[in-house]
């Protein structure tokens, strides 16, 4: 049985795929078969007249892992916009059906995964054919999030604000991960402090800016990895 976990984030540009990238690496650095999984990428770049998914190939090259950027992620888009409003532009349907499909072909290969979201908890994939924003995907993959918040102004509200969303949603959170802080910054010092108290959710995990390393112990890392 695999054991997964889904990233998403306070909002667009937090950090998720970096922090996806280091949680695959020190699995991956511990001896464990981990991988990686992206449902949907907007804002891929034409390379040799290739559609390369920039995510996907960030987390491929830091990570070690196998094959092509693009065979991680179901749905590519160039446009740089939300899923739904990518996939109107260019002419596709995005299902939940070949996100599964798609999902469970991607476990076979690996004994753990990492899921990474598209921008914050309430990313739209389709708001045609069928209503589908981000927290659907979640729970039809059964899985359980961290959720990647940033350690600057105004990190407690937005990371208040997601983490009751997924709440109400009946989606389980595993902890919250602080990316870019600073050191001795009394600001981030409390911000950390009340997204703990206001949330009664842990930060199990600090990153610095361009941080090489997850500060966090392997067996408390592989903890927030759910069979799926």
């Amino acid at each position: 049985m695999t054991k997964g976990i889904f990233v998403t984030a306070t909002g667009t540009d937090v950090g998720k795929t970096f922090i996806s990238a280091l949680l695959v690496k020190k699995v991956r650095e511990s001896g464990i078969n981990c991988g990686y999984y992206k449902p949907a990428l907007s804002g891929a770049e034409v390379i040799n007249g290739e559609l390369i998914p920039g995510d996907c190939a960030y987390v491929v090259q830091k990570a070690g892992l196998r094959g092509k950027p693009e065979d991680y992620a179901s749905y590519i888009f160039k446009t740089a916009v939300s899923p739904h409003l990518a996939a109107e532009i260019e002419g596709v349907s995005i299902s939940k059906e070949k996100i599964k499909t798609d999902f469970e072909k991607k476990k076979e290969e690996f004994d753990y995964i990492v899921v990474e979201g598209a921008g914050g908890i309430i990313c739209p994939f389709n708001l045609k054919e069928e209503r589908i924003i981000l927290p659907d995907i979640i729970k039809m993959l059964k899985m359980d999030v961290i959720v990647v918040a940033s350690a600057e102004l105004g990190s407690i509200n937005s990371t208040v604000l997601t983490t009751e969303y997924l709440k109400q949603s009946g989606i389980n959170i595993r902890g919250i991960i602080v990316n870019r802080c600073k050191e001795d910054d009394f600001m981030q010092e409390d911000n950390l402090k009340q997204i703990e108290n206001l949330t009664g959710i842990k930060v199990i995990s600090v990153v610095k800016e361009d941080e090489e390393d997850l500060n966090i112990e392997n067996s408390k890392l592989l903890s927030i990895f759910k069979e799926i």
